[in-house]
């Protein structure tokens, strides 16, 4: 017993109690075939039946009875959403209407745009759903988003925009920075901010899923792109957030506010994540339809014989979820850039290292490491001037 107390109290100091996230998987089957993707089934035409929505949504009322300090996000993502249709997927927003009428749950949609039409932007508008566009930059920069007869998607992702734009639905935008594009940081970021989004993610390509041949950016790569990127945005103060420097900056204000232990109470989202068939696995969404007999393939359980709310309640019993938190730790006793990283993402332990139990991956190199050290960069330059 005391074992199983001193497991779910090293759970609780580092993975939070109530999830802000539930990111569900209406359909594994994308209409793109994107070279970097690390969905092992996007070819597979399945969907999500009206049960499981039922199910997640149960759940949702169950965490947000637990904390109702902020809505529940639902983010429909991975494989393409709206390859579902809008009769099917308005159909799958029914069961959490009533919590969305009340301002406890929001949901999201993350999309490549190229199946935008009056027809589901009534629904997002109709529902209030947050709109992320999958875009690399310009053409010449997008060249890694191809249908699945090889051609590439940009005119059809650009008349989504265009519809979008046209219909005032608002929206962010979500770059892949793969090796073609890790070297324009410019051409990127202005195109983006000439779209008109609200906000940049920028994700630079990692080894995740089936995405293991490819090869990922470098640190020193990455480190330039993050120095011309912290130097973009200064040039356009008044343009969209980067999200990254946006985390970045939260964390120094709080730094230098004398407000350090806000920053490290924050706790990490445990994200479960839902497949198609109700199947859940936790802290990644990229170890979905992952197979890996040892941690029994990620599974925390299935929706449809156990709400999540129970799941998390036993998650530090998982094989994966311990090994996480002895990565975790190892992390923060051996790498100076945990006190901002804290230390996060799961899947690329596993992916780049084959254990959760491990601490640097290419993620953290070029995804934090090399951000703080732009900007450390940056500051040194400027005060040598």
């Amino acid at each position: 017993m005391l074992h199983q107390l001193h497991r779910s109290a090293r759970y609780a100091a580092r993975i939070a109690a109530r999830p802000s996230t539930l990111v569900l998987q209406p359909t594994k089957f994308c209409n793109l075939d994107c070279t970097y993707c690390y969905l092992p089934h996007r070819d597979q035409r399945n969907h999500m039946a009206v049960e499981v929505a039922d199910a997640v949504a149960r759940s949702a009322a169950e965490l947000v009875e637990q904390d109702d300090s902020q809505p529940l996000g639902i983010v429909w993502h991975a494989g393409e959403p709206m390859a579902l249709g809008v009769r099917r997927f308005t159909s799958l927003l029914a069961p959490f209407e009533p919590l969305r009428e009340v301002g406890l749950l929001r949901h999201y949609m993350q999309t490549n745009a190229t199946l935008v039409t009056d027809d589901w932007c009534d629904l997002l508008i109709e529902n209030d759903v947050r709109i992320g566009v999958s875009i690399d930059g310009p053409a010449a920069l997008n060249t890694q988003r191809i249908d699945r007869r090889g051609r590439p998607a940009f005119d059809r992702i650009m008349k989504g925009i265009d519809r979008l734009r046209d219909r005032s639905i608002p929206f962010s935008t979500i770059a892949v920075v793969s090796q073609d594009c890790i070297a324009q940081p410019e051409a990127l970021l202005d195109f983006l901010a000439d779209l008109g989004c609200e906000s940049i993610g920028l994700n630079i390509e990692e080894v995740e899923g089936v995405n293991t041949e490819r090869q990922p950016p470098t640190r020193e790569q990455a480190t330039e792109f993050w120095r011309h990127t912290i130097a973009w945005s200064r040039r356009h103060p008044g343009g969209p957030v980067v999200r990254e420097l946006d985390r970045l900056g939260d964390y120094l204000h709080l730094v230098r506010t004398g407000q350090r232990d806000r920053w490290e109470e924050r706790r990490i989202d445990p994200i479960p994540t839902i497949s198609v068939s109700g199947e859940v696995v936790l802290l990644s969404p990229e170890l979905g339809d992952t197979t890996a007999p040892p941690y029994n393939d990620f599974r925390a359980g299935n929706v449809l014989e156990e709400s999540i709310p129970a799941m998390l309640d036993r998650a530090h019993r998982l094989r994966y979820v311990r090994e996480f938190l002895v990565g975790l730790d190892k992390c923060e006793a051996d790498c100076a850039f945990f006190d901002f990283c804290r230390g996060a993402q799961a899947s690329n332990r596993y992916f780049e290292n084959g254990s959760l139990a491990t601490a640097e991956t290419n993620y953290c190199r070029v995804s934090q490491q090399a951000l703080v050290m732009a900007l450390s960069d940056t500051a040194r330059k400027e005060h040598a001037a």
